[in-house]
């Protein structure tokens, strides 16, 4: 049984005992040592990821061949590349741990069995879509209605324990600046 990944669940959806059970026969634990790749470009993604330890970016190479992060997986988090899944072509992302990191691996077709027998499951992962959709948007409305030092400090209010676990230079391309221009907003008072 994964304790993690339970609570998780029962914050949004009940299950019966022999319903997680059945879920944690589905998963697959993974693990990852720092600067390990999950998934990379190219690559077909295998399934839904959820973090029981760690920390991981999703990033894309750009055609300057620099990093644009476009998402951080963390503990009792999902991380996926959810195009690369539904339309089951190679991925255009990677995924790699930015520290050591435990993962459950849910497949598509683990997945689509547990929806069968377990309907609350569906619910579940729909809501986490629901969540990960509006933090998108909202992402994105950060980056085109705030100015960069309202970005960092918004982001360092939401999550200052984050801060401290992610490279500077990792943080600024998430929040779409240079690490000279963070470093520039770091050294400013608070």
């Amino acid at each position: 049984m994964y304790p993690e990944l339970l609570a998780h669940i029962r914050r949004y959806v009940q299950l019966e005992p022999h319903e997680e059970q059945l879920l944690c026969d589905h998963v697959e634990f993974k693990s990852l040592k720092k600067k390990e790749y999950l998934l990379e470009t190219g690559k077909l993604c295998k399934g839904d990821y959820f973090i029981l330890k760690g920390c991981l970016r999703q990033f894309y190479i750009n055609k300057k061949l620099n990093e644009q992060i476009i998402n951080f997986g963390l503990e009792n988090w999902w991380i996926a590349d959810q195009d690369s899944l539904l339309n089951k072509h190679p991925s255009t992302t990677n995924i790699q741990a930015i520290e050591a990191s435990e993962l459950l691996l849910l497949s598509e077709q683990s997945k689509a069995i547990l929806f069968e027998n377990i309907p609350r499951l569906e619910s579940y992962f729909r809501i986490m879509m629901q969540k990960a959709f509006v933090a998108s948007q909202r992402r994105i409305g950060y980056i085109f209605n705030q100015t960069e030092e309202e970005r960092y400090r918004h982001f360092s209010k939401l999550f200052p324990d984050f801060m401290q676990r992610v490279p500077q230079y990792m943080l600024a391309s998430y929040l779409g600046f240079t690490p000279q221009f963070l470093s520039r907003l770091r050294a400013k008072k608070d």
